[in-house]
């Protein structure tokens, strides 16, 4: 009864959102709309255009030390430009102004210039956490991340149209044209969002703190957060918990299409139809499963069936015999999407949720600023090491993720460390009036 209760809860939680967290949510489809339409070629783009493996996991080493640097300087930023105008200005930056640049690229160095100017999207990132959670009640995250992922694998649904692109103009034309459009349509998204959205309270005392002091001056400041960070065992176990999963998100993210593409032969205008398809058992998970999972007094065991799932799914994609493609194949690479949107999705709410329940919540921004950068610092070469992988065989670079999923199972079952805010038996009852922001 209280498993259907917690389903239930969630589907009233989308009708009952008010103020920021129904800004955020309800446009968050529009990603599907551009970024996620693109995202799938954005690899195979790549490699059309002359780059080589080695380059592509460089690339996405450098997005990751820009976002290092960008995530040290979140904290203080969000502070004093205040939440919403903070995510407004730094996702025009990141995504508008990148877009254009991955439009009309042609070599290496178009992609190194987009993707150091893409890793300002760690800006709003930490106001955009600040302006989900600040205000919640602790009980309430783990329903409101589920709600942001739901609304995001939603957006997959509008993949068929890059399909029909690709199929129709060849692989480059396609992705260019849809780069433009992901360029126009996220500036809309922006100025929506902004338009039904306003600043929480603790960013307005933030605001005030902060006027009239220099950047040097705050950032030295973070000396005092490190302690805080280093005293909560539970901050370093979610720390590490987010370390993991940052790692095997950059390999598959990134090499995920080229396995596909290139080792098991699957057409290019087929590609978008896999995201789409995993977002949308994602979503069936969260309405069924993953209720169940999160509803139990702990943690420990969703975590455990996250990592162990995940794992499954990447060792059974290293299995996949390579092209031409069969009958087989796609039976194959329909399990595989089985098991990764239920292991990624529950893995990608429950890391941001217990970096939020063990987070020190008068220094929200500063200490999530310092805790995202260490959890890029450790991620960001794994971008490069899996594109040496790839190099000399496409499926490496999910033996390296797969490692990394056992070692999740091993961490979670020897460190955790549970809180006093874990959800008890219905752990996601409706937002109501909390603020959050959607990413």
């Amino acid at each position: 009864m209280r498993a259907t209760e917690s389903r239930h809860s969630l589907t009233r939680a989308v009708v009952a959102l008010r103020g920021n967290p129904r800004a955020a949510v309800y446009t968050e489809p529009m990603w599907g709309l551009s970024m996620a339409l693109v995202l799938p070629y954005a690899s195979v783009y790549m490699l059309a255009l002359g780059l080589h493996d080695e380059q592509i996991g460089l690339l996405a080493t450098i997005s990751l030390l820009s976002q290092v640097v960008f995530g040290l300087l979140s904290g203080v930023i969000t502070d004093k430009l205040g939440r919403r105008t903070t995510t407004a200005v730094f996702d025009i930056v990141a995504w508008v102004v990148p877009c254009v640049v991955w439009a009309v690229a042609h070599n290496f160095w178009f992609f190194l210039v987009a993707s150091l100017v893409n890793g300002t999207w760690q800006v709003t990132q930490n106001s955009w956490d600040c302006l989900l959670v600040e205000d919640a009640d602790p009980r309430q995250i783990t329903g409101i991340y589920s709600l942001v992922r739901v609304a995001a694998d939603f957006s997959a649904l509008f993949a068929p149209i890059a399909a029909l692109l690709v199929s129709h103009y060849g692989l480059v034309p396609a992705v260019r044209i849809l780069y433009v459009n992901a360029a126009v349509v996220m500036a809309i998204k922006i100025a929506i969002l902004y338009r039904w959205s306003t600043e929480t309270a603790t960013g307005r005392v933030r605001m005030a703190q902060t006027r009239g002091r220099s950047m040097w001056s705050l950032l030295a400041e973070y000396r005092g957060v490190l302690p805080i960070i280093v005293r909560s065992r539970g901050t370093i176990f979610s720390l590490g918990i987010m370390a993991i999963v940052a790692a095997v998100t950059v390999v598959t993210q990134t090499f995920w299409q080229v396995v596909v593409s290139q080792k098991l032969g699957v057409p290019d205008p087929l590609l978008p139809f896999f995201p789409m398809v995993r977002s949308v058992l994602t979503v069936l998970f969260f309405f069924t499963v993953i209720p169940r999972l999160t509803g139990r007094r702990h943690l420990k065991g969703a975590l455990l069936w996250g990592f162990g799932v995940y794992l499954a799914g990447q060792a059974l994609l290293v299995a996949i015999p390579g092209s031409p493609p069969t009958g087989t194949t796609y039976v194959l690479l329909g399990v595989t999407l089985v098991l990764d949107g239920f292991g990624a999705g529950i893995l990608f709410m429950l890391s941001e949720s217990l970096v939020a329940l063990h987070v020190d919540r008068a220094e929200r921004s500063r200490v999530m600023a310092v805790q995202r950068t260490c959890v890029m610092l450790v991620s960001a070469p794994f971008g490069w090491f899996g594109g040496w992988l790839s190099g000399m065989d496409r499926t490496w670079p999910f033996v390296l993720t797969s490692l990394l999923l056992l070692g999740g199972v091993l961490v979670t079952a020897l460190f955790f460390v549970a809180t006093h805010d874990e959800p008890d038996e219905t752990p996601v009852p409706a937002p109501q009036t909390a603020e959050p922001h959607a990413r």
